[in-house]
């Protein structure tokens, strides 16, 4: 089967890539193994966070912000995103200067989305946080957005454009041809000009295949549920001496995250709940929110993310081939980007360039 553009894997990566290219005019085949989001894209906690970012992210969380805003002219939904801010909180001092250094940095380099707020403000925007904490980073214009709504609007509207996607293919293979790249899988052989590589944290296998494999490992973040409640908590918070993620939802209840790792199983594609680290994220939300305590939990899950040595992803033209490009390892972060690494993709696609600064993100970084 030919394509204009053959993108493996399909997470909000892949689908935002594929969406991009048909806005375009570009027809994309989009070959997931599973089902669209069924890893990182569709597990994650769907924090929308320009706050706190590495410094090199911080021109996309940007540019993915203006986009999130109004994500409904993209994909035709609004994907039940809340924009109502996200604080990282100081318990001491020292926590609360090192914030402060941090805004200074991003001031003397021209970004002014991040703001320090002193113990009055915070209180009144988090009443219900525990006493005696000194001020936060905020920034008003972060949120959330639900993973499964998200991914499936950008799905439906790749498809509304043209796009196809094929699930419960594997990819067996890939090698140049005479007029592009061929892909060989247990469902066909696909063939187009151009491949790209969305795979998350299987992306390795095709780099390594193109002679540029990079030290990828795949991690399984842990997240909980709670039973519903009454509202007490319009915006995400973030601790600075803790693991961290916390917001209640439009239905009440409660999604703790904090980057704690289940058992992996990758070769079968498995994980296993490691409860003692979620005893650990447990005391942490009741170390900050008290009244959480007797609060029940509902569910526990953990999703297959890549995660690259620095934490930040490999967004760039293949070193070694003419016509693949990568865009994975997004190192639980990558929710918020999605619409911008999409733009980014189809531009380098078609246009050879693009208009954002990609080359911190340069796969060459690891050769």
């Amino acid at each position: 089967m030919n394509a204009d553009v053959i993108i493996v894997g399909g997470g909000l990566m892949g689908l935002s890539t594929a969406l991009h290219l048909a806005r375009r005019g570009s027809k994309a085949i989009v070959l997931e193994r599973h089902s669209p989001g069924r890893h990182a894209s569709g597990v994650n906690a769907g924090g929308l966070r320009q706050l706190n970012r590495h410094i090199a992210e911080i021109p996309l969380t940007v540019a993915a912000a203006k986009i999130w805003k109004n994500i409904g002219e993209l994909v035709d939904s609004d994907c039940d995103v809340l924009l109502n801010g996200q604080v990282r909180v100081a318990e001491t001092e020292a926590e609360l200067q090192s914030l402060q250094a941090r805004v200074d940095q991003l001031q003397a380099q021209g970004f002014s989305h991040e703001q320090i707020i002193d113990q009055e403000t915070l209180y009144k925007l988090v009443p219900r946080l525990v006493k005696g904490c000194v001020g936060a980073l905020y920034n008003p214009e972060d949120g959330s957005a639900r993973p499964f709504h998200a991914t499936s609007a950008f799905r439906q509207k790749a498809l509304a454009l043209g796009a196809q996607i094929k699930t419960g293919v594997e990819v067996l293979g890939i090698e140049q041809s005479h007029d592009g790249w061929r892909v060989d899988t247990n469902q066909g052989t696909f063939s187009a000009p151009t491949v790209v590589n969305c795979a998350g944290a299987w992306a390795n296998h095709i780099a390594t295949a193109l002679g540029e494999g990079v030290p990828l490992t795949p991690k399984a973040p842990m997240l909980m549920v709670t039973e519903r409640l009454p509202p007490f908590l319009d915006l995400v918070v973030g601790a600075v001496g803790h693991k961290l993620s916390f917001k209640q939802m439009q239905n009440g209840t409660v999604i703790i995250g904090g980057a704690h790792l289940a058992q992996l199983d990758i070769e079968q594609q498995r994980t296993e709940i490691d409860f003692t680290k979620l005893k650990t994220s447990a005391q942490t939300v009741t170390a900050l929110f008290p009244h959480m305590g007797p609060v029940r939990i509902v569910r526990t899950w953990a999703g297959i993310e890549a995660f690259m040595p620095d934490n930040i992803p490999v967004i760039s033209p293949s070193s070694k081939a003419d016509g693949v490009f990568h865009a994975f390892g997004f190192s639980a972060h990558g929710f918020q980007l999605s619409p911008i690494v999409g733009r980014i993709m189809s531009e380098l696609v078609l246009d050879g360039k693009t208009d954002l600064p990609i080359e911190p993100f340069d796969i060459r970084r690891f050769s």
